[in-house]
């Protein structure tokens, strides 16, 4: 169901980057018919030119001329639209603004920020108003971090629907993973090095419960949650799995979403509930182990390179450039399957399966994000009755779970062993 009161239903602001034109297309070819969407950036010409490649039903989409540095023409994108989806990196550095003019509009938002120092400013800086004005501001609504925060909503459904109790400890296994890093993701990691000198926002980075709060929220911060970069041997997280589980890279990020959600849930998932994040690098225990304490101690070097100057000068070399993505071919042939296993305050395990097929951080990703602002923008009297600063799962909840399942993701859960879509 569209807004007539605004112009448009959807627009995509940052359309001429490699992955908002990834979106514009699954948009052209996937929203339902009269839904209205205007493609938005710094150029009309190049606008005008990604126009010229989507589907035949786009071909009339109107281009809005935006620059993430002027705040006049975002207020006026903004106000013509119910939302903005926006794939504008790096946020910290090129989304304060975007914010300001759609709460102000009283408009909603959806983003791919996997950058927890922007979250929190956005939490503090407008988080009020957000709710004040009926704006919905859905962060990391990408593969960071729709299958860590929706497969932990599915699961904590199947446990209520079950009446087993309520979810302690709760683990995302990335069990596959095909495909490259995006250029707008390590963008993200270069601000967010250079950001982290300050000691506040390091405070923020390391705090595991940076997004559990906000203004006017009365929230329960937890003492005891897990670790983002320590090495997990499988059968802890659920007697099926064998070997070593190596930290995940965006552990760091997804568990702040997935504690908010809970936070804004008013503490669904358990009073017990912990969440950690993790990623098999194989079955064999000796081989995992290694594998793992390698994965762990990359992931450390790589980090204290992109804070020193002279070493992310080398990496920025070699590493993709914002903008920049793979082939057709490479996007297609991706894919992603993550499981996330509890156990029960009444002893039953559970598990859930959020999967898909493409590049996830490119073709996926534009799944994720485009059915995301159609949930928001189209769905509405099917959606929690929650505004300001939410996350995928307290924003969206059943109703996203319904779009990512008719756009062929594979969402189930249910106990441990059984296959179910509860």
């Amino acid at each position: 169901m569209t807004d007539s009161s605004r112009e448009f239903d959807v627009v995509v602001f940052g359309a001429t980057g490699f992955v908002g034109a990834l979106t514009a297309d699954y948009l052209a070819r996937h929203a339902p018919a009269g839904t209205r969407v205007a493609l938005a950036g710094r150029s009309e010409t190049k606008l005008a030119s990604v126009r010229r490649t989507l589907p035949e039903s786009a071909h009339d989409w109107p281009l809005i001329v935006a620059d993430a540095d002027s705040p006049s023409s975002l207020d006026a994108m903004a106000a013509r639209t119910r939302v903005v989806c926006t794939t504008v990196g790096p946020y910290l550095k090129y989304g304060e603004l975007v914010l300001a003019a759609t709460v102000n509009a009283g408009s909603d938002y959806v983003d791919l920020t996997g950058e927890v120092p922007f979250v929190r400013l956005s939490i503090d800086k407008f988080g009020e108003q957000a709710a004040s004005n009926g704006s919905r501001i859905v962060h990391s609504c990408g593969f960071d971090s729709i299958p860590s925060d929706i497969g932990v909503y599915l699961l904590h459904r199947a446990v209520e629907e079950a009446g087993a109790g309520e979810m302690t400890d709760t683990t995302l296994v990335v069990k596959s993973f095909k495909g490259g890093v995006s250029g707008g993701t390590i963008d993200s990691m270069r601000v967010i090095a250079q950001e982290a000198k300050d000691p506040a926002t390091r405070r923020t980075l390391l705090d595991k419960h940076a997004l559990s709060t906000g203004p006017g929220e009365a929230r329960l911060r937890r003492e005891g949650e897990p670790s983002d970069t320590k090495l997990v041997p499988a059968s802890s997280v659920d007697p099926s799995l064998k070997g070593t589980l190596a930290p995940f890279v965006m552990a760091s990020h997804n568990t702040r979403i997935v504690r908010r959600s809970n936070a804004l849930l008013d503490n669904a998932y358990g009073e017990r509930f912990r969440y950690s994040e993790v990623m098999s690098v194989g079955s064999l225990p000796v081989v995992s182990t290694i594998a793992a304490g390698a994965v762990a101690g990359g992931l450390g070097a790589f980090l204290a390179a992109m804070a020193f100057t002279p070493t992310r000068k080398v990496l920025d070399r070699i590493l993709p450039s914002p903008g920049s993505g793979p082939s057709e071919k490479a996007r297609e042939t991706g894919h992603f399957t993550c499981d996330v296993y509890t156990t029960t305050t009444t002893g039953k395990r559970f598990s859930s399966r959020v999967s898909a097929k493409g590049d996830p951080g490119y073709k996926a990703t534009a799944v994720m994000l485009g059915e995301s602002a159609l949930t928001l923008a189209l769905d509405r009297d099917k959606l929690p009755n929650l505004t300001g600063v939410l996350t995928p799962a307290a924003a969206m909840g059943d109703a996203l779970v319904d779009r990512l399942r008719g756009a062929g993701m594979t969402l189930t859960a249910g106990p441990v062993g059984a296959t179910t879509t509860a």
